[in-house]
């Protein structure tokens, strides 16, 4: 089962990185095209936001993977959570339920890894 949450906690770490990443370095207008909510906040905002899932990817792997502070992979699983959570409640208010899916299964991919993280596979 170790394995299985290593893998999960690369792919979501690849994935949030990936996106946050893309949240940080471009402007709002660049990003309306395929995030039409980013019209819903200011470029600081996004910009938060977009660091938000750059740390949880970061605090995903490195402290594991090193053995330093690893009470922080757990709890970057728990802020990506609520990251997901904060997208669900935005996408609900802007009806746009074709979006929700996803949201929705990274947000429990990242919740099972905070209960691995912390309970039977803790590091």
């Amino acid at each position: 089962m170790n394995v299985v949450v290593w893998i999960v906690q690369v792919v979501l770490a690849l994935l949030f990185a990936f996106v946050g990443l893309g949240k940080l370095a471009r402007p709002k207008e660049d990003l309306r095209e395929r995030m039409g909510w980013v019209d819903d906040f200011s470029q600081g905002t996004i910009r938060l936001i977009g660091a938000a899932e750059v740390l949880g990817a970061l605090g995903l792997v490195l402290p594991a993977a090193t053995g330093v502070a690893t009470w922080l992979t757990p709890t970057a699983a728990v802020g990506l959570v609520v990251v997901m959570l904060g997208a669900v409640a935005t996408h609900l208010r802007r009806r746009e339920p074709q979006v929700l899916p996803v949201n929705v299964v990274l947000g429990l991919l990242a919740a099972f890894v905070a209960w691995q993280r912390f309970g039977p596979h803790a590091l």
